[in-house]
């Protein structure tokens, strides 16, 4: 039955990273959901709402517009985020895939409402600055348009800045939880992982030392780690192993 339906690598590509969501344990139950999209076919392929990870097949997935969010393909209900997705594709056009969860640290920054800051090398490898959090949505913004608002508010946080969204693919939504995107699917689940796992090392680090007594770490460790994964100067990796693998 797959082979029979459009969209079939992006299909793929979607439905093996929504999978990775409960391996990777950033979520309860159904809490998260990932998309990726095809812009030449002004398209986005997201996970449909509400069904277990263990019964998702391509088939299941949902294909959205871009232009005005109508379903496109797909017999069940897409993700109730879809709209934020669509949102951050549209302010974005880098972006390739977004991921949203509720996985348990970085939930508590968000809860909390405070950024998820840079303590040391593992947070500067993925994100050049701290993983932001927004504004909490105004009455009117829950009111109508509330999923779409919540995209807005982060593109907002961003300052609608493609460069800044490159440099710290992730945001967290205030009182909700991190939306993390990359250049594919796959990507944007990848650094969820990255946000959830330096959440969990910030929080650990600020138990041992209050943020008064921890001095900043040094401005230019953080560059090199940044630097030396991303940008025209970068080393890290082993891109024609991974080709071939």
């Amino acid at each position: 039955m797959s082979e029979s339906l459009s969209f079939g690598d992006l299909r793929q590509e979607v439905l093996a990273a929504n999978l990775r969501i409960p391996e990777s344990d950033l979520a309860t139950l159904t809490w998260g959901n990932v998309s990726g999209v095809d812009r030449d076919a002004g398209v986005f392929v997201i996970k449909p709402s509400g069904v277990s990870y263990a019964d998702l097949g391509p088939e299941d997935l949902v294909v959205v517009s871009l232009e005005d969010g109508r379903v496109v393909e797909g017999h069940l209900k897409p993700s109730t985020d879809t709209e934020t997705h669509r949102c951050l594709y549209r302010a974005f056009p880098s972006v390739g895939g977004v991921t949203h969860t509720h996985s348990t640290h970085a939930v508590a920054f968000a809860q909390a409402r405070r950024p998820i800051p840079v303590l040391g090398t593992t947070h500067a490898d993925t994100f050049n600055g701290p993983i932001p959090v927004t504004e909490d949505l105004t009455p009117e913004q829950c009111t109508s348009d509330y999923e779409y608002n919540t995209g807005q508010v982060i593109v907002a946080l961003l300052e609608g800045d493609p460069r800044r969204a490159e440099e710290v693919p992730g945001a967290l939504v205030s009182r909700h939880g991190p939306f993390t995107w990359g250049a594919t699917a796959n990507a944007s689940l990848e650094n969820a992982v990255v946000c959830e796992a330096v959440a969990e090392m910030a929080l650990h680090t600020l138990a041992l030392c209050s943020p008064v007594e921890l001095p900043e770490p040094p401005q230019h460790l953080l560059d090199r780690h940044f630097t030396r994964k991303h940008g025209p100067d970068a080393y890290y990796g082993n891109a024609a192993a991974a080709t071939a693998h």
